[in-house]
């Protein structure tokens, strides 16, 4: 039973993008607020099923997110 779930988020050119490293969830919101709502109604939306939610027992979410190297 994991307790956490993993995002890397990166930003593009108009928006943050957020990709789960444990779940099938990618998405995408022009502020990062907005990214963490986007975030969190995309996991409750996957554990609707009955077999993800046993393998998810009250998730915390972990977000990575990488900074851009500017030269």
């Amino acid at each position: 039973m994991q307790n956490i779930i993993q995002f890397q988020v990166r930003k593009g050119e108009k928006f943050y993008y957020a990709t789960s490293l444990d779940l099938s969830i990618v998405t995408q919101a022009k502020t990062l607020d907005e990214l963490t709502k986007n975030i969190q109604e995309a996991i409750d939306l996957h554990l609707e099923d009955e077999d993800s939610r046993e393998n998810f027992s009250r998730p915390s979410v972990l977000m990575n997110y990488e900074l851009p190297v500017y030269a």
